[in-house]
This record gives structure tokens, C-alpha cells and sequence, in this order.
């Protein structure tokens, strides 16, 4: 029976019989090297349309990655069909023998290559399947409204009082772009990489953040409130479930988030209220600047080598034990903190 893990052996088999990595695999994919990781590891599959693309990337028929099937000619057909599980794609992938002969003699699909434009007032809502380039573009008051913008790449963008509310932007790439007063309300942004951009006076209410990265990148004055932050690595500015890189987290409305496994590391903290339950979160090399935790829960949160932790003002604020003596090795103001009973700590 074909599975998640016979296919992430084809697709690493192939990818190294062309000999380029995981990182080269997923820039012609647009799409992060964590997703190209999770295939060849079995923890997850693309969809059939990305199939097609990798499988003319890797020079093997759509064929091969069925599991009785071996690889047939380096061309490939165009099949367009919905995403398939497994059990499913193993009915599918013979049966693209058979489409072969009348999809090639098809003109191949044109791709889409939105770079380079100047999209003003424009509405894009509902747009699907777009997995292509969108770069060195302004956009301007453009609607987004429930599309599928999975795997896209922007890069040196200025995206400004555009509406992305309800949109599938996980796994996509936002390099050197300028994101001002956009509305992602309700968004998947998971496993998406931002880097050296600026993002300001964003709307990420209720967005899913986790997996995703941020690399030096400046996240000012956004609404934050209902994000899952689950996971997140914050390096010098970030989120949860997101890995921030060189990044001030400033000014940010933070409600009702969701801080599981949160690092923060060497992270540029200011004018920030947490409100809410932090649990095996970690705090390395950051300085504070009014930041105020008031009616929050912290357990197994680490404060290691910070800065100006006698900034931080605790308000009615419940701690574990052993973040108690993190805090307090670190001279942190401990007026306003009071210790959970055992029992508590393990709720």
C-alpha cells in the first residue's frame, strides 16, 4: 500500500539523483525547505498539483511515485485533478499513464508570473491555486478575500490596506516586503517565512502562526488578538510557533493568543501587555521595555540572560516554581506574582 513514507523516499531518491537539496527543491517550488523536509520524512504529502510541478523539476514521469509503477520518460503529464490522500493517489498515478497521450499534445498551461506590476483597487478574492512569483510589485487596496496563496512567493513588495482576511498563505515566502496596514484576518500563515520586511499596523487577528519564521523583520503596532503562537521560535523579534530573527516586537495588541512553546531570543521587546497563559516558553537575551504581564499564567517559562528584566511589571500574575526562580535570579520586580500550588502548576 502506497504511503506518506514510500513517497517521501521517492521524492528524496530523485532529488539527489539530480543532486540539489531540500532548500534548492523548495525555492523552484516556492515553498519553505521545512515543507520539503516534512515529505521526505512521511509526516505529510503535497497536493497533486505540486506533484506535477516537482516531478518536472526532478525529471521523473508523475508515474513514479506510485509504488508499483517505476519511472517512465522525463515528460511529464498535465493532470489536473483535487488533492488526493494516499490510498487515493495510489488509484490515481496509473491512471495518468492513460492521460499521458492526449495531455502532451495539449499546449502546456502558462504559468502565472504577477511580478513587476502595479495593482491598484484590484480584486483578487477567491483566487486559487496561484503557487507562482508576485515580486517587485506595489499593491495598493487590493482584495485577497479567501484565496489560496499557499506557496507563493513575494519578494520587495509594498502591500498596503490590502485585505487577505480568510486566505491560505501557509507556506508561502515574504522577502524584503513592506506589509503596511493589511488585513489577514482569520489567515492560515503556517510554516510561512518572513524576512527583512516590515510589518506594520497589520490586522493578524485569529491568524495561525504556527511553524511560521520571521527573520529580521520589524512587527509594529498589529493586532494580534486570537493568534496561536504554539511552537513559535522568536530570534531578536517574533511570535509563537514562528521563528523571529532580528525583529522588534513593538507595540503590539496581544489578546486570548495561545504561548506554547514560544521562544523569544534576542528579541527587542516593548510597550506589550501579555494577558494570557504561558507555558514552556523561553525568554534568552531580550531586553524589556515597558512590557507588563497582568492576569498572566506562566509555567516552565525560562528568563535567561536578559536585559532590564526590573522593567517588567507583574499584575496579579500566577508562576510555577521554577520560573518564580528564574525571575528572581534575574532581580525581576516580583511584586504582583504568586506562586501556583503544586495541583495548579500541573492544570
Amino acid at each position: 500500500m502506497l504511503t506518506n513514507k514510500i513517497i517521501g523516499n521517492k521524492i528524496a531518491e530523485a532529488r539527489k539523483k539530480i543532486n540539489i537539496s531540500q532548500a534548492h527543491l523548495a525555492e523552484r517550488l516556492f515553498i519553505s525547505s521545512q515543507a520539503v523536509g516534512k515529505w521526505e520524512r512521511g509526516e505529510s504529502m503535497p497536493d497533486i498539483v505540486t506533484f506535477n510541478r516537482m516531478s518536472e523539476i526532478l525529471g521523473v514521469d508523475l508515474n513514479y511515485f506510485s509504488e508499483a509503477v517505476e519511472p517512465l520518460a522525463t515528460e511529464v503529464p498535465t493532470v489536473e485533478v483535487s488533492e488526493k490522500q494516499p490510498d487515493e493517489l495510489t488509484t490515481l498515478l496509473p491512471s495518468a499513464k492513460a492521460a499521458q497521450v492526449s495531455s502532451i499534445k495539449q499546449k502546456e498551461k502558462p504559468k502565472w508570473d504577477m511580478s513587476s506590476g502595479n495593482w491598484v483597487d484590484a480584486d483578487f478574492s477567491g483566487l486559487n491555486n496561484l503557487h507562482e512569483k508576485f515580486s517587485s510589485s506595489n499593491m495598493q487596496r487590493c482584495k485577497f478575500i479567501g484565496s489560496n496563496l499557499s506557496g507563493l512567493l513575494l519578494k520587495s513588495n509594498n502591500v498596503d490596506s490590502c485585505d487577505f482576511s480568510g486566505s491560505d498563505i501557509s507556506n508561502s515566502h515574504i522577502q524584503g516586503s513592506n506589509l503596511g496596514n493589511n488585513i489577514f484576518k482569520d489567515c492560515s500563515l503556517r510554516e510561512a517565512e518572513f524576512s527583512g520586511s516590515n510589518i506594520d499596523r497589520c490586522d493578524f487577528s485569529g491568524v495561525d502562526f504556527t511553524g511560521t519564521e520571521f527573520s529580521k523583520s520589524n512587527i509594529y503596532g498589529c493586532d494580534l488578538n486570537g493568534v496561536d503562537f504554539t511552537g513559535v521560535v522568536i530570534k531578536s523579534g517574533g511570535f509563537s510557533g514562528v521563528a523571529v530573527k532580528s525583529v522588534d516586537f513593538e507595540k503590539n495588541t496581544i489578546v486570548n493568543a495561545v504561548w506554547n512553546r514560544t521562544s523569544f531570543v534576542n528579541t527587542q521587546i516593548a510597550d506589550i501587555v501579555f494577558a494570557d497563559t504561558l507555558e514552556d516558553c523561553y525568554f534568552e537575551n531580550c531586553a524589556f521595555t515597558r512590557v507588563t504581564f497582568q492576569n498572566a499564567t506562566l509555567i516552565n517559562t525560562f528568563f535567561k540572560n536578559n536585559r532590564n528584566l526590573k522593567r517588567i511589571r507583574f499584575i496579579d500574575c500566577k508562576v510555577d516554581r521554577i520560573t518564580y526562580e528564574f525571575l528572581k535570579q534575574g532581580n525581576a520586580d516580583l511584586t504582583g506574582i504568586t506562586l501556583l500550588t503544586p495541583n495548579e502548576g500541573d492544570e
